[in-house]
């Protein structure tokens, strides 16, 4: 009979921890840690998506940077060909052409450095909106 008696008591005691302040406790817990992994994947989620977003602009930006250069290359051709007409021969126009552009880079690299890149600057700044 003693040891019956040891056996309610424990299955008792059991019946204690998992009921009241232990059971709402363990309950708390199990939900919070639920709701922290839950919280932890749904930001997971966010930073893929604002990557693949992010990358997509990149992959934008660089196909119509790679259109505009080519534009920009028959633009130049064609203005190197029209000049040659008017001088006569097509060489010249390309020579005229080139020289443009050797100035243009000689002017940007040794007289004014900085024009160039304060430019670019503000633009970039003026698309941000952001004023100084």
């Amino acid at each position: 009979m003693n040891h019956e008696g040891e056996k309610h008591k424990e299955s008792t005691q059991v019946t204690r921890k998992n009921t009241g302040i232990h059971k709402l406790l363990n309950e708390t817990a199990v939900s919070t840690y639920e709701d922290v992994i839950d919280i932890v994947e749904a930001k997971i989620e966010l930073v893929k998506i604002e990557l693949t977003d992010k990358i997509s602009l990149l992959s934008a930006v660089v196909i119509l940077s790679v259109v505009l250069l080519i534009g920009l290359a028959y633009l130049i051709t064609t203005l190197a060909l029209l000049a040659g007409e008017l001088l006569g021969h097509t060489w010249l126009g390309y020579l005229l052409v080139s020289l443009i552009f050797l100035s243009s880079f000689l002017f940007f690299a040794k007289i004014k450095p900085l024009l160039l890149r304060n430019m670019i600057q503000n633009i970039l700044l003026s698309v941000h909106d952001y004023k100084k």
